[in-house]
């Protein structure tokens, strides 16, 4: 009886394994994709909240966690290509984005906890995304605050300048994307179907 207790539950964790283990790869690879000019935005945040809408708030932590863990470690899986501990411990001018990879840790237990509790639907998901979004930068620019010694607010550089106006733009179509990710019945999804593929049995 106990073999047979032991051998179910190793077979019924293998599925959250796995999605966790997707939910982190894809995390790193949208890390190297960005698009914008002057400055670059990268796709994570659609890729963190995407998978908190469809694995729910345990699955999609664990899933940053081991995202953050595998960095950590030295695999190049951060924005462009870099790795290192020192990106999650060391708040300084050289590691000043660090706080967002913290970041998407609580913005994915934000959406997580919304997907699980109220459902997948757009009208849910899109506000508990834009939420998820002010928790990463929160997170972000103390740290990017504390990593670079210029103003929150004023006029030339400023902590508002550097880490959050270049990026407004590009965070709400990444919303508007993921949201769409989730529930085929937003308006939105048709376009987002062409560019990635749904799967409706998570």
């Amino acid at each position: 009886m106990q073999q047979r207790s032991a051998s179910f539950t190793r077979e019924s964790a293998l599925p959250d394994v796995g999605l966790i283990a997707g939910a982190a790869a894809l995390t790193a690879v949208c890390a190297q994709i960005s698009f914008g000019y002057p400055v670059p935005t990268t796709l994570q945040t659609f890729a963190v909240f995407a998978s908190a809408a469809l694995l729910g708030a345990r699955r999609a932590v664990a899933g940053q966690l081991l995202y953050l863990g595998v960095g950590a470690v030295g695999l190049p899986v951060f924005a462009d290509g870099h790795s290192g501990v020192s990106w999650l411990t060391s708040a300084d001018p050289l590691h000043a984005s660090g706080g967002f990879l913290w970041g998407f840790v609580l913005g994915a237990a934000i959406v997580g906890v919304a997907s699980d509790r109220l459902g997948r639907n757009f009208y849910i998901t899109a506000p508990a995304m834009l939420l998820g979004s002010v928790a990463v930068y929160a997170v972000g620019l103390t740290w990017l605050h504390a990593a670079i010694p210029v103003p929150w607010t004023g006029v030339g550089a400023t902590v508002l300048h550097y880490g959050l106006w270049p990026f407004v733009v590009g965070d709400i179509a990444k919303i508007l994307a993921a949201a769409a990710a989730a529930d085929s019945n937003a308006p939105w999804a048709p376009l987002v179907d062409r560019f990635v593929p749904r799967n409706t049995g998570v």
